[in-house]
C-alpha cells in the first residue's frame, strides 16, 4: 500500500513556462524531500466551465459530481478528492486569481456542499498550499482570498502555506525560493501528522443550537454589572468632554 502523501498542484497559469509555474518546480522539490509524490495539472489544458450557481436555487441541487457534465472539472475534482493535499498557483490577475482559476475555485463550491448531502464536505481534512507571481501589487490579496475559500470549504492551511513573487526573473528571489519549497515541503509534512494523528479533524454539523445560545445568554448575566458600570464609564467621559467643549470650564 502506497501512504506516501499525495500532493495535487493545480497550475492556473495559461503561460506553462512562466513564473508561477517557475516556482511549482521548487515546490515539487519540496514535496518529494518530504516523501511526497505530486502530480501537476495545468487548467488551461482543460474546459472549465463557469458555475451556473444552482446551490443558490436550492442546497439539494449542489453536489458531486457536479451537474455541468460537458466539460472537464469532475475529472479533475476526482483527483483532488483522491489526493491528500492540494497546492494552487497562479499569476496574479488585477488583484486576484486568474479567471480560469477562479471559475474552478467556484466549480469546487459542488465539492464542499456536500456537507449537506453526506454531512462532510469532499475538500475537508485536504491540505493546501499556495503560490502566487505578479509585477505589480495584488499577490497577498490573490493568496488571501484562495486561502479564506479553500479554508471555508474544509481545507486544512498548512503552515508557511504561501510563496509569493514580485519579479520578473523569480530565480533571483532567494525569499519566494525558500517559500515554495516550503510550501511543498510541509504540505507533504502535514499531511504526514494527519495521518498519523488517525482520527478524522472535521467540521461538526449536528450540534443542538439552543444549548449552545444558552452559553451565550449565560454569559451575558455574568457580565451584566461589568456592561452597566463600562456604560456609566463612558457616559462620565462623555459628558465631560462635552462640559469642556461646551466651555464651560472657567479660571
Amino acid at each position: 500500500m502506497n501512504n506516501k502523501p499525495r500532493v495535487l498542484i493545480i497550475e492556473g497559469s495559461p503561460r506553462k513556462y512562466g513564473s508561477s509555474a517557475q516556482l511549482v518546480q521548487v515546490a515539487l522539490r519540496g514535496i518529494k524531500e518530504a516523501g511526497g509524490e505530486a502530480e501537476t495539472l495545468f487548467l488551461y489544458d482543460y474546459l472549465i466551465k463557469p458555475c451556473i450557481g444552482c446551490v443558490s436555487e436550492d442546497t439539494k441541487y449542489c453536489r458531486f459530481p457536479c451537474v455541468i457534465e460537458d466539460d472537464d472539472f469532475n475529472k479533475i475534482a476526482e483527483k483532488i478528492i483522491a489526493s491528500d493535499g492540494l497546492i494552487i498557483a497562479t499569476p496574479v490577475y488585477w488583484y486576484a486569481p486568474s479567471g480560469m482559476l477562479k471559475n474552478f475555485i467556484d466549480r469546487l463550491t459542488c465539492l464542499e456542499n456536500m456537507i449537506f448531502h453526506k454531512g462532510r464536505s469532499l475538500l475537508e481534512g485536504k491540505v493546501v498550499g499556495f503560490i502566487a507571481t505578479g509585477l505589480d501589487s495584488g499577490v497577498f490579496m490573490a493568496i488571501s482570498y484562495l486561502m479564506a475559500v479553500l479554508n471555508s470549504m474544509g481545507a486544512i492551511v498548512a503552515p508557511w502555506s504561501m510563496a509569493y513573487s514580485h519579479l520578473e526573473d523569480v530565480s533571483k528571489d532567494e525569499g519566494a525560493l525558500k517559500d515554495a519549497y516550503n510550501v511543498g515541503y510541509l504540505v507533504a509534512e502535514t499531511v504526514k501528522a494527519i495521518k498519523q494523528y488517525n482520527s478524522n479533524i472535521g467540521y461538526k454539523p449536528d450540534l443542538n443550537t439552543k444549548e449552545l445560545a444558552e452559553i451565550i445568554k449565560e454569559y451575558r448575566v455574568e457580565t451584566a454589572i461589568e456592561k452597566k458600570r463600562r456604560l456609566s464609564e463612558l457616559s462620565k467621559m462623555i459628558l465631560r468632554e462635552e462640559y469642556y467643549i461646551g466651555g464651560s470650564s472657567k479660571h
